[in-house]
This record gives structure tokens, C-alpha cells and sequence, in this order.
């Protein structure tokens, strides 16, 4: 099978367990029409993760102009700080809504008949990989917008200095291009502490709901197929020694928390009963035996952005598990 190789032992029933190759995969000529529609969105992602890791926001120009609200000149240079700076925000919003339609390309090939999901996991491991690279960016920007407040604080001055200026009708130059519908729906995005697995997770319902003659155990068991692979790879000696990179670790633990949070959204149930078909308490203990410098914020994630975490179908260890 090429670079997929099956695992043996650890298996949880109905829980199918596969070595995918992150490094190395290649589509092959059935996915090249999809791989080329998602690269070339992914293409974007470190460009956008650079530039919102490089982000410092215009807080020293906005506190001047707030302090001194009748020095028109410090009014402007704040105006002309954040402009740029919303600019941006635009940018990594429309990036938003391309990765969205990436996730739904992928989600259709990975789960459309006569397959099922595991098998497609199996024949097509460029899409699986690209799939697993849309959520380790995902969680990448989340984790870099939550430590930084510059973000909604520049945006918020920037909406209450366009309401200011047209009560009083007065017009200034702006690079910006934020219309008012553009506005609303930026300000809903960054309000959200995970605004990008927030996207994907609405995206994944969305895809779900529109396909009402696919069965939601297709679009699920792709997302617990993948965590059972990450979880396998992470935790087997043998398996962590095939990555040549040490990044290549937290790419797959970034994956299988994407696709645990992905799958509570989706499922009825979630992620955390004892019906589902993630062990979750295996992913969990693999995450707390790596240094917690690169693991907090993947178990922040699971503890905030899930949905059935405190449900009464949650065991009481699990939940001691994320204390």
C-alpha cells in the first residue's frame, strides 16, 4: 500500500488503525483535480500564519488618540496605524472562507461512494494529508490569535472611528475596503476564540446537513479513522521513529485534536461517550506525556472549543483527565 501501513495490536474494535505518511504522500492521478484545488489554498497558509505571528497591532497609537481626543493629529496617526492592520485582518478572514471550501472538497472526496471512509483514507493519503494540514494551520492561527488581544482591540477602534465619522458625515481616506456587511462579519469571526476551527467545525456541519443521503457515519468515521492514526503514530515508539522531523510530532497532535473537536461538532453524541469510536482517554494521555510547552493549548482546545466535554454521557475520569 505504498507509504500506508497497517498497525497491529493497541486495536479498540470498530476502530481501524493506519501508519499514514504525512511526510511523503503524493496524489496520485484520481486525486490530482482536488489536491490541486486545495493546494493552491494551502499554498497561502504559512504566508497568512506569518504575518498573524508577526502581528503587533497599533495599541500605543490608539491609547495616545483615545487620551487626547481633540488632537487631531494623534487622531490620525492612529488612523493611519490600524488601517493596514484591518487591512490585514480582511485578508486572513477571506482566507477563512477559502479553507472552508478546501475542507468541503476534501470532506466530499474522502467519503463519497462506492468507498468508505477508511478505504479512501487508505487509497488516498495526499487528500488525508492535505486534510491533516488544513487543521494543524487551524489550529496554528487559533492558538496565535488567542495570545494575541492587539487583534479585536485594533478592530474594535477601527469600527467605533467609522461610526464616529459618519454621525458626524465626515469622510477619510481608507486603504482598508471594509464595508459595513464585510464589518459585521469580521467582527462575529475574530470575536470567537477559535475563529478558524470555529469555520471548520460550522463547515463540517454544513457539509453533513447538505448531504442528507450520505450517511453522517461517513463524514464521522473519516475524522476517527485519522485520530486513531495520529493517536498510534504518536504513542508507538517504532511508528515516531519513521518522521524525519520532529515537527512532524506536532503536526500530528495539532491533527488529532482537529479531528477530535471536528468530530464532537458532527456526531450526535460526541466524541466523549462511551460510544464513540475515539479513544479518548488514549489521545489525552498521549498529549499529557509530551512537554506541556506544546501541548497546553491543544488540551485548552479540548476543554473550550468541544461540545459534549461536560455532557452527563462524559465519564467522570475523562473529565478528571482535562482538569
Amino acid at each position: 500500500m505504498g507509504n500506508l501501513i497497517k498497525v497491529l495490536g493497541k486495536d479498540l474494535e470498530n476502530c481501524p488503525h493506519f501508519f499514514l505518511d504525512f511526510e511523503n504522500a503524493q496524489p496520485t492521478e484520481a486525486e490530482t483535480v482536488v489536491w490541486n484545488q486545495v493546494n493552491s489554498v494551502l499554498e497561502e497558509a504559512q504566508g497568512i500564519l506569518a504575518e498573524l505571528q508577526s502581528y503587533r497591532g497599533a495599541g500605543q497609537e490608539i491609547r495616545q488618540a483615545i487620551q487626547n481626543p481633540s488632537d487631531v493629529h494623534l487622531q490620525e496617526e492612529a488612523w493611519r496605524a490600524v488601517c493596514p492592520l484591518v487591512a490585514k485582518l480582511k485578508r486572513f478572514y477571506e482566507f477563512s472562507l477559502r479553507l472552508e471550501n478546501a475542507l468541503h472538497s476534501l470532506l466530499e472526496a474522502l467519503t463519497s461512494p462506492p468507498y468508505a471512509p477508511t478505504q479512501h483514507l487508505e487509497r488516498e493519503q495526499a487528500l488525508a494529508k492535505q486534510f491533516a494540514e488544513i487543521l494543524h494551520f487551524t489550529l496554528s492561527f487559533d492558538e496565535l490569535k488567542m495570545t494575541n488581544p492587539a487583534i479585536q482591540n485594533d478592530f474594535s477602534y477601527y469600527r467605533r472611528t467609522v461610526s464616529r465619522n459618519r454621525l458626524n458625515n465626515f469622510q477619510v481616506d481608507s486603504d482598508c475596503d471594509v464595508n459595513n456587511e464585510m464589518a459585521n462579519r469580521m467582527s462575529l469571526f475574530y470575536a470567537d476564540a477559535t475563529p478558524m476551527l470555529k469555520t471548520l467545525s460550522n463547515a463540517t456541519t454544513k457539509f453533513v446537513s447538505e448531504n442528507k443521503s450520505l450517511p453522517i457515519e461517513d463524514t464521522t468515521d473519516c475524522l476517527s479513522t485519522m485520530a486513531c492514526v495520529c493517536r498510534v503514530m504518536l504513542e508507538t515508539p517504532g511508528y515516531r521513529s519513521r518522521f524525519t522531523s520532529t515537527e512532524t510530532l506536532l503536526f500530528c497532535m495539532r491533527v488529532m485534536v482537529g479531528v477530535i473537536i471536528l468530530y464532537d461538532h458532527v456526531h450526535p453524541v460526541g466524541a466523549f461517550a462511551k460510544t464513540s469510536k475515539i479513544d479518548m482517554k488514549g489521545c489525552i494521555k498521549v498529549l499529557k506525556d509530551q512537554p506541556s510547552t506544546s501541548t497546553e493549548g491543544l488540551l485548552n482546545a479540548l476543554r473550550y472549543t468541544t461540545r459534549h466535554l461536560h455532557d452527563d454521557t462524559t465519564s467522570k475520569q475523562i473529565r478528571a483527565l482535562l482538569q
